[in-house]
């Protein structure tokens, strides 16, 4: 199975838009919330089946709010992130995978990429093509599963555009802005 992972678009869909076409044979495209309703917008632009979560800007705030995702692989759990305090670890998330069975966890909330594995469970966060909090001009991520094989790459906007990495301007009023969920 191959997977788009995407998360943190925020109503912000135009790179997203620019990817697409560069990317083919995606049987699923998983959108870890921040905003859900762009994953009904991205359902209805490509006719690909996807499955979404709600994030802390659509008022999810519900230790329920999670999918599980079927692969060969194993069960993926999908969740945003911010009920299990991604922004300080990841131990609430492998515990929440576990307890579904899981042997792995998609999730987003801190708009930084990640791929790691940690207690036999596999961690994929694809960042923010919108709205990147890592210095990059955006991310995305692709996964692919087989019975025996689970592979995640971070894939940038800047590679997939050639557009070159356009790094944010530095200051304390901007990093208040870029890492606050309040504005």
């Amino acid at each position: 199975m191959k997977i788009l992972l995407i998360g943190d678009t925020h109503g912000k869909l135009n790179k997203f838009r620019d990817i697409l076409p560069k990317i083919t044979a995606v049987d699923l495209i998983a959108h870890t919330g921040d905003y859900e309703a762009d994953a009904a917008k991205i359902h209805e632009e490509t006719s690909i089946p996807v499955v979404s979560v709600k994030g802390n800007c659509d008022g999810g705030y519900s230790s329920e709010d999670f999918r599980i995702i079927e692969t060969e692989f194993g069960n993926i759990l999908l969740t945003h992130g911010h009920m299990e305090n991604v922004k300080s670890g990841l131990t609430g998330l492998m515990y929440k995978a576990m307890e579904n069975g899981c042997a792995a966890a998609f999730f987003g909330h801190t708009h930084v990429s990640l791929t790691d594995e940690w207690k036999g469970i596999r961690f994929v966060n694809p960042g923010s093509l919108t709205l990147p909090r890592d210095g990059s001009d955006g991310s995305y991520a692709i996964v692919r599963t087989s019975r025996d094989s689970f592979d995640a790459s971070i894939v940038y906007y800047s590679t997939v555009m050639g557009s070159g990495n356009k790094k944010p301007g530095s200051g304390y009023i901007k990093r208040l802005l870029n890492y606050s969920d309040r504005f």
